[in-house]
């Protein structure tokens, strides 16, 4: 009898840890889809992407909808970096699409960025979004084409994620329209199985009014009713004596849109990534961001001792 009751101790405790190595493996780090108009609107993500894909070993890909040829106005300084006249309208638009990419990519590369979806839609100029019509009810982007593309590419990779600008009347109609169509995209597919999507702003701890995002009226997929968003502390330490933050990671990727002279100003600037959830996620969503961002809060550096 005594050897029976070992023998049944010894499988229960054999059955708890292969029970707890199944739910390990199952455990799966964050996957993430960051949906951008311009070649250089995933700085505004890029510290808490560096910390996804760094610390919790996730994956980060980018979707791309505009060719960038459009941002030749103050591309200066990087003629003579390119050996062409970039801000001259014909040079910098049949030149800045590959250059931008280039760009992109070596930004990516710091952060880690897996894929890249590039839709090539046309950069025409800058309108803000109150002239959103001026993209989205003609045929200057091919509508169909991002849609049908962006779908068949979150339902392949089966995002937990998608980052999005926050559409808004004030800011570039582009951004707005691609993150219109990304959350027209996201509420047409099964409840059950679409990804939460977040909208991107960025604040400073010191800012005398809290930006508060509710939407953009006229368009109901924007809606927005939490008040408060989920941050990522591009300013939290980390390394040795606590000394480096994530605003380094994300000026290195400022420095690599050298084609984009005013990208450049945008230095040191921003403390915090914040995070708005939309109302067409479920509710049960909202643990899942929850745990994504209490995880990002951790600091996962090994501290080094030196003699």
């Amino acid at each position: 009898m005594n050897t029976l009751r070992i023998i049944f101790k010894h499988l229960v405790f054999y059955l708890i840890i292969f029970s707890f190595e199944i739910s390990f493996s199952q455990d799966n780090p964050p996957k993430v889809l960051v949906v951008t108009a311009h070649p250089d609107d995933d700085a505004a993500f890029s510290g808490a992407n560096y910390k996804i894909i760094h610390d919790l070993k996730g994956t980060v890909d980018l979707a791309l909808i505009t060719n960038g040829e459009g941002g030749y106005k103050y591309s200066t300084l990087a003629e003579d970096i390119y050996g062409l006249e970039l801000t001259n309208e014909d040079t910098g638009r049949k030149y800045l699409p590959e250059i931008r990419k280039k760009e992109l990519e070596a930004g990516g590369k710091i952060v880690g960025i897996r894929n890249y979806y590039y839709f090539d839609q046309k950069d025409h100029r800058y309108i803000t979004s109150a002239d959103i019509k001026e993209i989205l009810d003609s045929n200057i982007w091919n509508l169909d084409f991002i849609r049908t593309k962006l779908k068949n590419i979150i339902e392949t990779e089966k995002y937990d994620f998608v980052f999005v600008l926050t559409p808004s009347p004030g800011t570039h109609a582009h951004h707005s329209s691609a993150g219109i169509l990304a959350l027209q995209v996201i509420n047409s597919l099964d409840s059950e199985s679409r990804p939460v999507v977040l909208g991107g702003t960025v604040s400073n701890k010191n800012d005398s009014v809290k930006f508060i995002y509710k939407g953009f009226e006229g368009f109901p997929v924007t809606n927005v009713s939490d008040t408060i968003p989920f941050e990522f502390d591009r300013t939290q330490k980390f390394g040795y004596k606590d000394v480096l933050d994530y605003k380094i990671i994300v000026n290195w990727v400022i420095a690599e849109h050298k084609s984009q002279g005013t990208m450049q100003l945008l230095m040191n600037r921003g403390d915090i990534e914040n995070y708005w959830y939309f109302d067409i996620n479920p509710e049960s969503g909202k643990k899942k961001t929850s745990d994504l961002f209490d995880k990002l809060k951790i600091n996962y550096y090994v501290k080094k001792e030196y003699k």
